[in-house]
Formats: structure tokens, C-alpha cells, sequence
């Protein structure tokens, strides 16, 4: 065992639901006791950065488990041996309608490591075309366009505290160069 590695001992099921599944296990601990861990097995997920003659397309929308109407990009998960980039492409013209040719990587993160194994892929849409939406029959999203600087103050005031666009924005702004 690594100075850090936990090492599971058993496990049950507590919930399997359509997107999460929730366990807990009992693990050894590099201390050499035994703990308990509860993790929300999470799925595959996308965010998409979507720039249209220099602003960001934000989507507006309520967030159940916050009771709040937020600031987010385009998201979704990825369907089932679905490939990553093609979900990319294909949730953000079901949200926006926009179509994009290409997708630039931003990369990976692990919206919240403590308690779920989700992993969201960022990616960087440009040079797009308008299409048509299709939202799902209980999906009610408005868009946005904004300015990097607007964008930037959102963060900054607290208008804008989903995880995914703001590590979106950040690896953008490395790219970019301005970081």
C-alpha cells in the first residue's frame, strides 16, 4: 500500500438510480484503520465554452438542488459508450442550437472529490453555426451572450458559482494566454 492509497475491504449499494449510484464501502487507511467512505458514483459529463462573435453563450436556468435560477454553460452527460467529443457536440446543440464543427480540449476535472467519482470533460466551441435546440420536455434554459470582462466580474460578485464554468473559464484564459 502507497503512503496515501486507501484500500476498499467491502462494499453494498445503497441507491442505483438512472444518473448516480450511491456505495458505501469500508477501507483501510494508510493508518492502518478502517473507515467508512460514501461515494456517489457519478456520471460522464461534458461542459462546453460556446463563443459567438467574441461573447461566451451562457444558459440561464433553475438548479433544483440549489432552489436557484443560475449562470452556466452548456452541459450534459454522456450517454452510454457515446463518444466524449461527439456528446460534446451534441449537447450543445440540443441546448443552444448552435453546431460546431470542431471542439477544442480543455481538459478534465473532478467537480468534487470528496464524495463523487464524476468526471467533466471541458471543452472550447468556435467559428459556429446556428441550428435548432431541441430541450428535453422538462429542460427551460434562456441564453445569454456576455463579454470575457463580464463574465470575469460575474465570477468575481458571486453571479456565477458553478464549478464546471469556472474551470471552463480559467482554462480558457490559460489558453488564451491571460491567466
Amino acid at each position: 500500500m502507497t503512503k496515501f492509497k486507501e484500500v476498499k475491504l467491502s462494499g453494498e449499494v445503497i441507491y442505483d438510480g438512472k444518473i448516480l449510484r450511491l456505495e458505501r464501502d469500508k477501507v483501510l487507511c494508510p493508518s492502518g484503520k478502517v473507515s467508512t467512505r460514501e461515494v456517489i458514483r457519478g456520471c460522464l459529463a461534458v461542459t462546453i465554452l460556446p463563443i459567438v462573435d467574441e461573447k461566451i453563450v451562457f444558459e440561464k436556468q433553475y438548479r433544483y438542488c440549489y432552489d436557484e435560477v443560475i449562470y452556466e454553460l452548456p452541459a450534459g452527460k454522456v450517454d452510454k459508450g457515446e463518444n466524449i467529443k461527439d456528446a460534446a457536440i451534441r449537447e450543445l446543440q440540443e441546448e443552444t442550437g448552435l453546431v460546431a464543427k470542431d471542439l477544442i480540449y480543455l481538459g478534465e476535472i473532478y467537480p468534487s472529490c470528496g464524495y463523487t467519482d464524476e468526471h467533466i470533460h471541458l471543452y472550447l466551441a468556435q467559428d459556429l453555426e446556428q441550428g435548432n435546440s431541441s430541450l428535453g420536455e422538462n429542460e427551460v434554459i434562456e441564453l445569454y451572450y456576455f463579454t470575457l470582462e463580464e463574465v470575469l466580474e460575474m465570477i468575481k460578485n458571486q453571479k456565477i458559482k458553478d464549478a464546471k464554468t469556472i474551470a471552463s473559464i480559467m482554462q480558457y484564459l490559460i489558453i488564451k494566454n491571460e491567466y
